[in-house]
Parts: C-alpha cells; structure tokens; sequence
C-alpha cells in the first residue's frame, strides 16, 4: 500500500514538473522584437549540433536557408548538411494569422503546426519522425528560436518522447545577405 502511494505520488509530481515552463508572452516587451518572415526572407546560414540524453555531440551540421514572404506566406527552403556528408531538405510553409501567431507545414511534419513570437522569442511544438539506428521514431520537437542584439538568432530544440528529453539539437543563426 505504502509503495503503491509512494509511486503515485512520483508520478503525480513527475506530470507537474512536465507541465511547468516558460510561455513564449512572457517575452512580450523583450527586444529586439523578432519577426520571422523579416529575419528568415533571403539568405541565411546556421551551424550547430545535435546532442544525446547525456549531452554527447552525436552529429554536427551546417544549414542553408532561402526565405521569401508573399501574400503573409513565408516559405523556408532548408538545405542540411551533416559533418558526415549526409545532406537533408525540409521546406517549411508558414501562413501568418497574426502578429504574433502563425500556421506551418512541411512535408516531414505531421500536420499543421501553430507558432508564436513574442518579443524577441519564436516558439512552435511539432511531431518529427527521425530515423534512429534504422529505425523510424516520432519525436515532440519542442523549438525555441531567440535573436540577438547583434541580429544572430539562436535556436535551442528539445527533442523528446513519453515527455522525456532524449536529444537537443542548437543552431546559430545569421543573415548572409544584406
């Protein structure tokens, strides 16, 4: 009885602390204000990492961006390249609903995905199916993007299932056009 008490309480505080965390408008008065269809249309070019549960660098990657804006339509042709050589497109459709909200899509996404800004902060949460040891895995992608003073942007993802964090995947922004 004890032990069965003792295991419900940990799960109960378990789902707690998963439930807890930053809302993307408590970053509403916060500058330089971010928006990405301003940031993203041209040329941009990231370079990050991705990192295991234990925070091991698995991989390491390069990406090339192509951004247009038309009729609050922003279309984000990704082009990856991995330090092994394997190389990855993911072109995102973005539909703006708001200032602050907005709708994508890509073809590797299942189903629409709902974004935020605010401030100088860009959140969206989707499933991404990931392929793993040779196996397909669905992953939450829990994505935070943050510009900075200097017009850089960097973009923190949480990669996670069953509400465990199992990866983490950083990049860094910059524009390389004018």
């Amino acid at each position: 009885m004890v032990r069965s008490l003792r295991l419900g309480l940990f799960t109960l505080l378990f789902l707690l602390v998963g439930c807890a965390g930053v809302d993307v408008e408590d970053y509403a008065d916060s500058e330089p204000r971010l928006d990405i269809a301003e940031y993203f249309t041209g040329t941009t070019r990231a370079w990050g990492m991705v990192q295991d549960y234990s925070g091991e660098v698995q991989r390491r990657l390069s990406v090339d961006v192509q951004g247009s804006y038309e009729n609050d339509t922003l279309t984000l042709d990704e082009s990856f390249v991995f330090s092994d050589g394997e190389t990855d497109r993911r072109v995102w459709t973005f539909k703006r609903i708001d200032e602050h909200h907005w709708t994508g899509t890509a073809s590797d996404v299942e189903g629409p995905v709902e974004a935020r800004q605010y401030g100088h902060v860009f959140h969206m949460r989707y499933p991404l199916e990931i392929e793993v040891s040779g196996r397909m895995i669905t992953f939450t992608m829990d994505d935070w993007m943050y510009l900075q003073q200097d017009g850089r942007l960097i973009n923190r993802t949480a990669m996670s299932k069953f509400g465990l964090t199992l990866g983490e995947i950083t990049l860094a922004f910059e524009k390389t056009d004018s």
